[in-house]
Protein backbone atom coordinates (compact mmCIF):
# COMPACT_ATOMS: atom_id res chain seq x y z
CA UNK A 1 0.00 0.00 0.00
CA UNK A 2 1.49 3.31 -1.02
CA UNK A 3 1.28 6.49 1.01
CA UNK A 4 -1.22 7.98 -1.42
CA UNK A 5 -3.61 5.04 -1.27
CA UNK A 6 -3.28 4.88 2.52
CA UNK A 7 -4.13 8.58 2.79
CA UNK A 8 -7.12 8.12 0.46
CA UNK A 9 -8.37 5.23 2.62
CA UNK A 10 -8.13 7.38 5.75
CA UNK A 11 -9.98 10.29 4.15
CA UNK A 12 -12.82 8.03 2.95
CA UNK A 13 -13.16 6.24 6.30
CA UNK A 14 -16.71 6.28 7.60
CA UNK A 15 -17.18 8.08 10.89
CA UNK A 16 -20.83 7.29 11.54
CA UNK A 17 -22.07 10.54 10.04
CA UNK A 18 -24.88 10.88 7.52
CA UNK A 19 -24.67 9.05 4.22
CA UNK A 20 -23.59 10.87 1.10
CA UNK A 21 -27.07 10.71 -0.38
CA UNK A 22 -29.44 13.41 0.79
CA UNK A 23 -32.33 12.97 3.18
CA UNK A 24 -35.23 11.01 1.78
CA UNK A 25 -38.90 11.97 1.61
CA UNK A 26 -39.79 10.27 4.90
CA UNK A 27 -37.16 12.25 6.80
CA UNK A 28 -38.42 15.51 5.30
CA UNK A 29 -42.02 14.66 6.21
CA UNK A 30 -41.06 13.70 9.77
CA UNK A 31 -39.03 16.89 10.19
CA UNK A 32 -41.80 19.18 8.99
CA UNK A 33 -44.35 17.32 11.10
CA UNK A 34 -42.18 17.93 14.15
CA UNK A 35 -41.94 21.64 13.27
CA UNK A 36 -45.72 21.97 12.93
CA UNK A 37 -46.42 20.09 16.16
CA UNK A 38 -43.90 22.21 18.04
CA UNK A 39 -45.43 25.40 16.63
CA UNK A 40 -48.91 24.28 17.70
CA UNK A 41 -47.65 23.46 21.20
CA UNK A 42 -45.94 26.81 21.58
CA UNK A 43 -49.08 28.60 20.37
CA UNK A 44 -51.37 26.67 22.71
CA UNK A 45 -49.13 27.40 25.67
CA UNK A 46 -49.24 31.10 24.87
CA UNK A 47 -45.49 31.47 24.48
CA UNK A 48 -45.96 33.54 21.32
Amino acid sequence: MTATSAAAAIVRARTGGPDDDGPNLLEHAAGWTLVVVLAMLVTQLGLI
